[in-house]
């Protein structure tokens, strides 16, 4: 058996080079937009928390910042919690929640598709985190081309 000679990593160590930044640090030009879609079921992946994050950044660097929920994205802005809503039944249960309201209070707008909630997930509009925006399924692809007319970034987040 080889012998292992390298001491155990301790707490506080670091792994990679967290000081390097490789690219410039844009930031939004004034007015400029961004939009971020979501088509991604809470809890199935990271990828509905990290760009929840994502559009946070988006915001910090001065972009006026959307965010739309529709397939089962509409699932990131509804309300949970355990035994009561807004109860966190684990460490990082609302993580998803905790960062819709962040978004919210910084000034995001956040959409989410009325058919994505009744038709695919049997929610009804107060089952939405307080200052989500319910839209026509007919308004899903017009935000996406007043964006785009706009000539904001999109980021477009799938998952199946």
């Amino acid at each position: 058996m080889p012998e292992v000679t390298k001491p155990a990593h301790q707490a506080g160590d670091f792994f990679v080079d967290y000081e390097e930044k490789v690219f410039p640090d844009v930031q939004a030009e004034p007015g400029e937009k961004a939009l971020v879609t979501f088509h991604t079921v809470a809890f199935e992946g990271s990828i509905g928390l990290v760009n929840l994050l994502q559009a946070t950044r988006l915001i910090r660097k001065g972009f006026d910042t959307s965010v739309l929920l529709y397939g089962p994205g509409v699932t990131l802005g509804v309300q949970r919690g355990f035994p009561k809503l807004n109860d966190e039944a684990f460490p990082g249960h609302l993580a998803m929640n905790n960062q819709v309201v962040k978004l919210l209070d910084m000034g995001c707008k956040i959409y989410a598709c009325r058919f994505a909630l009744q038709a695919l997930y049997g929610h009804g509009e107060p089952s939405l985190i307080p200052g989500i925006r319910p839209i026509s399924p007919l308004d899903v692809l017009d935000i996406v081309l007043v964006h785009r007319k706009e000539g904001a970034f999109i980021l477009d987040t799938w998952t199946m």
